[in-house]
């Protein structure tokens, strides 16, 4: 499956198929045990992320890449920084308008479409929570060179690890029928990853979040 293809189905899934799902999974609305250690995940790996950059962000232009119904987007705001939050929903986005403080709408430039768009300009940092997730190798790595050209600083990203569990669920995902329309995670290691590169981006380790049945790789990223 292509660049074009999977971009297709993500957008499909998430504008459509999972709206309600996700729109309900990313708020404070009571969830199954499931959900709730998927959510607690995300909500840790978005602290870890958030950490990386500088508490204060005044003056800074920040890629929001993939930002679903905007938490990251929001906490982004309030240090101070301008944030263009993309994500290829329209209806996750509107989700994101809706729940952000109209206070702070003001630092925060919503784009629907390709997050990766070179419309979108030039950045000091880039964060791409679990949006990168559904690549293969070859499209994993012409989306972070052409992020890597339009960022002064770092790119932090997470990934789907290698671990049994995600490959078992990768090897089920690729049997179902050609008619759904749900994309699969894309297993990948951080040295495949590196060495894909052959030294044109600088990879740092942040570490895996491991919550119930949320798993998610955070990498940091710099040319």
């Amino acid at each position: 499956m292509d660049y074009d293809q999977t971009l297709s189905r993500v957008e499909t899934y998430f504008d459509k198929t999972a709206l309600k799902t996700w729109e309900r999974l990313t708020s404070t609305a009571p969830v199954s045990r499931i959900r709730q250690s998927v959510r607690d995940g995300r909500n840790q790996m978005r602290t870890k992320l958030i950490s990386q950059l500088p508490k204060d962000l005044s003056g800074a232009r920040v890629l929001d890449a993939g930002c679903g119904t905007g938490q990251l987007s929001e906490e982004l705001a309030l240090r101070g920084c301008q944030v263009v939050a993309a994500d290829i929903s329209p209806s996750l986005l509107n989700v994101a308008r809706s729940r952000i403080p109209d206070h702070l709408h003001q630092n925060i430039e919503f784009v629907a479409g390709d997050m990766v768009s070179s419309e979108l300009g030039k950045f000091d940092y880039v964060i791409a929570m679990d949006s990168l997730i559904y690549y293969r190798r070859n499209d994993l790595r012409a989306l972070l060179l052409e992020l890597s050209s339009r960022v002064s600083e770092s790119i932090y990203f997470t990934l789907a690890p290698k671990t049994m569990l995600l490959m078992l669920m990768w090897y089920i995902g690729k049997l179902a029928p050609k008619g759904d329309r749900s994309p699969v995670m894309v297993p990948h290691s951080l040295k495949s990853i590196e060495r894909e590169f052959n030294g044109k981006l600088e990879l740092s380790d942040l570490g895996i979040i491991n919550c119930g049945f949320y798993i998610s790789h955070a990498i940091g990223c710099r040319k």
